[in-house]
């Protein structure tokens, strides 16, 4: 990334001095703006996100389970991302949250609104005219009484008026501002896409996360079916003086231990779901139909990895900040120019008569007139709004830089999680594999009568505690994808609706 855009005057010179031959010389220099001309950054040099490149596909040991993913360097990302996990009932919340989410439905009339506000500002490039019309009665001293009227002191005056006033965007105040504001209108275009995005995510995120929790309550009920029957057996036994009322007392600590670990999933899950209904623009009583279970999902074997050079295109929050940086740019004009002399352009034409219906015979008035005015004395006033918008200036551009090291991190942060977390699913499949292999021999030792109940019972609850741990493994890998999809801008430039490619303007 390119150092800091230093502040120049751009096409006009940044201080004119406050004299008449200027102002003259400005009014002949028509179309000059001064204040910087902003320049759009250019993309950081970096040519990858990790110090060491990411490793062309995911844990091997993956392989053998199907989990295995591969990345495809500069593969575009589809408009609809989540629709990578082929589950129609995430598709069709996906949509109904699009529908009725008030923060989304926000973010859109604050689009609207700067938008109009820009529009409101193109006004001041024309001149404003006012319409006038004012009938007065009025009455004056009888030794004044208008002889015209036969000497009545009371009578009606009609007056149409038309007022005309003009301030020429001599040195590009005015279309500094329009720049600043269009540049605002880009930001919320871009922050309503954040919005767009982050709902997204979010649903998908808390979509897996029901689906997990699901499998674990699961799991965990039947973990404590077992330490129930496990503790039932060694009760007998120990009624039979096999065993000590230690290891009752063991037993007993087990089967609370894995009863109380049922609870906080419960509620984890209940939370999940107002999540989702809260998302989708609903109240948590109004519970959605949809139920996730990770078997639900398909696992996308190839994930779109854009280059770096392009992702200061895509995230929508680098987009806001680069308009921020534009906007904070053109406002350092607009406080040049505040500095600079003013031309204000009046006239107005008119008529006043006695009777309404001689309005408009030959009893017009008409006027022209010019100001120029120039601050002489304010205290230093004008002057350091000028130094205040230089540094808000400077304060955008470190902000879009940290914005940038940020997305990066993120970037990196997800692709170093999609392949530790592979190693983790690889290691929590061998691990599940090899509790049930464990569990098969101590049903098999029991089934011949080589050995009791207990070690069987202790297998099926080894092997449900690993399943556990292989349903968290999973999860974590369907979140990684969602969350590298979201890194990487979510693909709104592919999105066919709304003012998403033209009017944000990506270069293809």
């Amino acid at each position: 990334m390119k150092p800091m855009q230093k502040i120049t005057t751009g096409r006009c010179i940044a201080a004119v001095a406050p004299t008449v031959m200027a102002t003259l010389a400005a009014l002949a220099l028509g179309g000059c703006a001064v204040g910087p001309d902003f320049k759009k950054p250019d993309a950081p040099a970096v040519q990858r996100y990790m110090p060491e490149p990411p490793a062309s596909g995911t844990a091997a040991a993956e392989t053998a389970a199907g989990n295995a993913q591969s990345f495809a360097d500069g593969q575009d990302i589809p408009a609809q991302w989540w629709a990578v996990f082929h589950s129609e009932a995430l598709n069709e919340l996906i949509a109904a949250a699009l529908r009725n989410n008030p923060d989304l439905q926000a973010a859109e009339a604050a689009l609207r609104a700067t938008q109009e506000g820009a529009a409101a500002q193109r006004g001041a490039y024309f001149p404003s005219v006012d319409a006038h019309l004012a009938p007065t009665r009025q009455s004056i001293a009888p030794d004044l009484a208008s002889p015209a009227d036969l000497g009545n002191r009371i009578y009606t005056l009609h007056t149409a008026q038309l007022n005309i006033s003009y301030v020429p965007d001599v040195f590009g105040g005015n279309r500094r501002q329009v720049e600043s504001l269009d540049a605002q209108t880009q930001a919320q275009r871009f922050q309503r896409e954040a919005v767009y995005l982050t709902l997204t995510s979010n649903l998908v995120a808390a979509a897996i996360q029901e689906a997990s929790l699901r499998e674990q309550i699961t799991a965990t009920r039947a973990v404590i079916a077992l330490a129930a029957r496990q503790l039932e057996m060694i009760r007998k036994q120990k009624a039979l003086g096999q065993l000590a009322a230690a290891d009752v007392a063991a037993q007993e600590t087990v089967l609370a231990q894995a009863q109380a670990s049922l609870p906080p999933l419960e509620k984890q899950l209940a939370q999940q779901r107002h999540l989702l209904a809260v998302l989708a623009g609903r109240f948590p009583s109004e519970d959605i139909s949809a139920r996730f279970e990770l078997s639900s999902f398909t696992l996308p074997q190839e994930l779109p990895l854009s280059l770096p050079s392009r992702l200061v295109e895509q995230r929508p929050d680098i987009r806001a900040a680069e308009a921020q940086w534009h906007a904070a740019s053109a406002q350092v004009g607009v406080a040049i120019a505040n500095r600079l002399p003013n031309i204000t352009l009046t006239g107005s034409v008119g008529s006043s008569a006695l009777e309404l219906s001689k309005l408009f015979s030959g009893t017009g008035f008409w006027n022209i007139g010019a100001d120029l005015a120039q601050s002489v004395f304010d205290g230093g006033t004008l002057r350091h709004r000028q130094r205040a918008a230089e540094a808000a200036y400077e304060q955008a551009a470190a902000q879009y830089r940290g914005t940038v090291l940020v997305a990066f991190q993120n970037v990196a942060d997800t692709l170093q999680a999609i392949q530790s977390d592979a190693s983790t699913l690889a290691a929590a499949t061998v691990a599940e594999r090899a509790a049930g292999n464990s569990l098969a021999i101590a049903r098999r030792q029991w089934e011949l009568g080589a050995s009791s109940i207990v070690p069987v019972l202790i297998a099926e609850q080894a092997h449900q505690q690993t399943a556990i741990a292989l349903v968290q493994a999973q999860a974590s890998r369907y979140t990684d994808t969602a969350a590298l999809f979201q890194a990487l801008g979510g693909g709104w430039w592919n999105r066919k609706d709304a003012a998403s490619v033209a009017a944000l303007g990506v270069a293809e």
